[in-house]
């Protein structure tokens, strides 16, 4: 089995081009560092492909995305604590800058589950169509952590400062219909016509002023701040201190062994 593919040998992420539309496809519901290298290289070659006028992002049975690959994630704390928040720099953020900053429209079809890094890769696309019953949920401070992969940016402007806060520090799950209530999603769908109604969507924008879009793109971004990139810099400074405390460690080991996690505040 290569390294960019799950058991059985399906890809972990799939990108194909339809029409004027390139669909990325999440076949694994939890990022892995493969996962993530294959993702950002199918996003850099849509990015650079002319014939490519929109893009749809996807998952597939019943998760969009679970975010980070937390045994992964186990492995990297026990072998070197201070470089296992190392992936956000070389993996995330180059991610999530692709999705932003891609010079045409993409659209997020969210089938299922979408939770940690996964709320952050649907927040930087433009636009968001929902199963009516995908589930949602912040996951961070769960494990001891913070935002991260711009959360605290995107989050914030999709929902505002004190639903942000709410969501962030309770990480309560959350359902498609709040999530459209409060601003993090555009449009619900019924589970089956979720990747219909987004695939519409992607097909309307494909035929339309694709560089006004990157221009609108570019001026949404400059009237958000901070800007993105500081953004993701200062989170990736905050996790790597919480990486090393006891706290998360614990959080995790606890998460894998289906136990209720104990903070300490150490």
């Amino acid at each position: 089995m290569g390294a960019d593919q799950m058991p059985g040998g399906e890809e972990i992420v799939t990108v194909a081009v339809e029409g004027a539309v390139g669909v990325v496809t999440l076949r694994a519901p939890a990022l892995t560092r493969a996962a993530k290298e294959q993702l950002l290289a199918g996003l850099r070659r849509l990015a650079e492909d002319d014939a490519v006028r929109a893009v749809l992002l996807t998952g597939s049975g019943r998760v969009f995305c679970a975010g980070q690959d937390l045994g992964e994630h186990a492995a990297a704390l026990d072998a070197d604590p201070a470089r296992a928040f190392d992936t956000l720099e070389l993996h995330y953020h180059p991610v999530v800058l692709a999705l932003a900053g891609m010079p045409k429209p993409v659209v997020a079809a969210i089938n299922g589950t979408c939770a940690g890094a996964g709320i952050s890769l649907a927040l930087a696309c433009d636009i968001r169509v929902c199963a009516e019953t995908a589930k949602f949920a912040t996951a961070f401070t769960g494990i001891g952590l913070t935002f991260d992969s711009g959360l605290s940016a995107t989050l914030t402007r999709a929902v505002g400062s004190g639903r942000a806060s709410e969501l962030i520090l309770l990480a309560e799950p959350f359902t498609a219909q709040q999530a459209l209530d409060w601003g993090l999603v555009g449009r619900l769908a019924d589970p089956a016509e979720v990747l219909t109604e987004a695939r519409a969507i992607a097909d309307r924008l494909a035929a339309g002023p694709t560089l006004a879009y990157a221009e609108a793109k570019k001026a949404i971004a400059a009237a958000a701040l901070p800007a993105l990139p500081d953004v993701l810099v200062a989170e990736h400074e905050a996790q790597t201190r919480l990486g090393q405390t006891a706290d998360h460690k614990g959080a995790v080991a606890a998460f894998l062994a289906k136990k209720r996690p104990e903070f300490h505040a150490r």
